[in-house]
Formats: C-alpha cells, sequence, structure tokens
C-alpha cells in the first residue's frame, strides 16, 4: 500500500484555491450581472441616448462583486505571505480553513452580481419610462448589494482570524 505523502504546499494549495474560488465566482456573478444590465442599457440608450448616464450608474452597481472576491484573494496572497515573497509554511488544516473562509464570499457574489444584473435591468426600464425614479432604482439594485457585502465581511473575518502561525 502506498504511503500519502503530505508537504507543505499541499495547504497553501488549498488556501490558493479558495483565493481562485473566491476571485472566480465573484468574477463570474459581476460578468453575467453586468451583462444582464448591459443588454437591458443598451435598449435604453438606444431609444433614449440621454438617458446614458443613468443607465451607466446601474450598470456598474453588479460590477462590485467582482470587486469583493478580488479583495478576499489577496487577503488570502497577503496574509499567506505569497505577496511579500515570504511564503507561510501552511499545514493542511490551515489551507482548508483558508480555502472554507472564501466561500461565503465567493457564493454570495456569485448569485448577487447575478441577481442585481437582473434588478438593475428592472430598474433601467423604470428610468427608461421615467428619468425621476433614479433613485428608486439605484435603492432596489444596492439592496441585493447587501448580501454580497455580507459575504465578503464573513469571509474576511474568517481569514484575518485563522491562527496562521
Amino acid at each position: 500500500m502506498e504511503e500519502l505523502i503530505i508537504t507543505q504546499w499541499d495547504g497553501v494549495a488549498l488556501a490558493l484555491a479558495g483565493a481562485a474560488i473566491a476571485v472566480g465566482l465573484g468574477g463570474i456573478g459581476s460578468s453575467i450581472g453586468v451583462s444582464l444590465a448591459g443588454q437591458a442599457g443598451a435598449g435604453v440608450t438606444t431609444e433614449q441616448p440621454e438617458k446614458f448616464g443613468k443607465v451607466l450608474v446601474l450598470e456598474a452597481l453588479p460590477g462590485t462583486q467582482g470587486i469583493y472576491g478580488f479583495l478576499v484573494g489577496f487577503l488570502i496572497l497577503l496574509n499567506t505571505g505569497i505577496i511579500k515573497g515570504a511564503m507561510l509554511d501552511l499545514s493542511m488544516a490551515q489551507g482548508w480553513q483558508l480555502l472554507f473562509a472564501c466561500l461565503p464570499c465567493g457564493l454570495a457574489c456569485l448569485f448577487s452580481g447575478i441577481y442585481q444584473g437582473k434588478v438593475s435591468a428592472a430598474g433601467m426600464n423604470m428610468i427608461a419610462k421615467d428619468a425621476s425614479q433614479m433613485g428608486k432604482a439605484i435603492v432596489l439594485s444596492a439592496m441585493v448589494e447587501t448580501y454580497a457585502v455580507l459575504g465578503f465581511l464573513i469571509s474576511a473575518l474568517l481569514i484575518f482570524f485563522i491562527d496562521l502561525t
């Protein structure tokens, strides 16, 4: 029977997988959300080009989930010493902890990015009919963002409180 050999790189690999999950899922959510909003925005600005500025604000809102995912990935790279060039020797347990710490942000950003794009698209339909509804459209879209922020905060707190010594 072959013996399983665990190296110092296994914990690091798990931590990097966590960072990739947060960045990847956040980016996917934002890409889909921005795409959905952009499709609606293209329709609005084709008919009413003067509303481009308002459309652009609603278009940008679903893009923030990718930023939150990126920040969590950056925290992993920073806290593991990879960015500083002095990588820590992480155990498998530490690697798993870091990987799981990235999941709240990754999953929250994936789904909230998609659904925020849908709400932003609906908001564009509101402003197409009545530009004075812009504030309401932003608030409705920002409500979805709340859950991406919460996912980011939980992931960041988990990363900060994992003992890497």
